[in-house]
């Protein structure tokens, strides 16, 4: 298929490692295949529901996105690129963040607020992108959105200024998020989830802000190797983590934020018996024991 006007902005995306996916009008993305509606296919392996489909059409939005030129130019998506008003890139696939900053109030909070880094121009506000990618989160503070991983944003322009890593800044604005709601209710967060706390770490001389920081950033980076590399970045994750607790008195529930890396691992299609393999090994690594 010959390259023009929007498939060739994502060919060339996709070139630089961003993966890519054609937007209708109202940037949205493409209705799913007959097959893939209703998620009747099981849906793709590297989503929520890490299910079977391998559909050759762009469909299951963010998660059809790919840097792999043969499948945007094949004829599965010709029609899709024909009829697009728009292309997208999902962030977190190519190892980004996307603060994106819906309002004038929203970017001068940012401006006192975050550190400053490569920005993009909006209709209404601006896109700061960070190094790092990080769970994605709707409506963190009032005109703000966390576009990174299972998450698409509309492609623009290349933006200005050097793109700087992920603050903890940003990391909190979901932390927050996620673990309380208004009125109190709870909600059943990744983090809420999760299997480390205090009464599995009762040694450990770190705050739980602390762990929990260096947990949610490492099931990111896991979380972001979607096509590939899950299985390694499991072991950096799990050795990095526990690295920091080697001058500990112990316990500092080593094992628990482990489970949270496999788990983190499966979501993208690790097989378990390889995640918890190499989440041990990293472990052990770091506290100088071998596998």
């Amino acid at each position: 298929m010959h390259a023009t006007g929007h498939l060739r902005t994502a060919l060339w995306l996709a070139e630089l490692g961003l993966p890519v996916l054609p937007l209708r009008a109202g940037k949205l993305p493409f209705g799913n295949c007959p097959a893939c509606a209703d998620s009747a296919c099981g849906d793709r392996p590297h989503m929520k529901a890490a299910g079977p489909c391998q559909c050759p059409a762009p469909c299951h939005a963010w998660a059809a996105a790919t840097t792999d030129p043969a499948t945007l130019t094949a004829p599965a998506w010709a029609r899709a690129w024909q009829q697009a008003a728009a292309v997208a890139y999902h962030p977190g696939g190519g190892g980004f963040t996307v603060v994106d900053l819906d309002n004038a109030a929203a970017v001068e909070w940012a401006r006192q607020t975050l550190p400053a880094t490569k920005t993009v121009p909006t209709m209404r506000g601006e896109h700061w992108i960070y190094r790092g990618a990080m769970q994605s989160a709707n409506h963190v503070r009032p005109g703000i959105d966390i576009k990174s991983l299972m998450s698409y944003t509309v492609w623009r322009d290349p933006g200005t200024g050097p793109i700087t890593p992920l603050p903890d800044a940003v990391l909190a604005l979901v932390a927050k998020e996620e673990t309380t709601q208004s009125g109190g209710a709870v909600n059943s967060s990744s983090l809420d989830r999760a299997r480390w706390d205090r009464s599995v770490a009762t040694g450990c001389r770190h705050t739980e802000t602390y762990v929990r920081t260096g947990l949610t950033r490492g099931i990111a980076h896991v979380q972001a190797r979607s096509e590939e590399g899950a299985g390694t970045a499991a072991y950096g994750a799990a050795r990095f983590l526990a690295k920091q607790h080697t001058a500990c008195p112990g316990p500092c529930g080593l094992d628990a934020l482990g489970e949270d890396i496999i788990d983190a691992a499966v979501s993208v299609g690790v097989p378990e018996a390889y995640a918890r393999r190499a989440v041990s090994n990293g472990l052990q690594a770091a506290l100088g024991a071998t596998a």
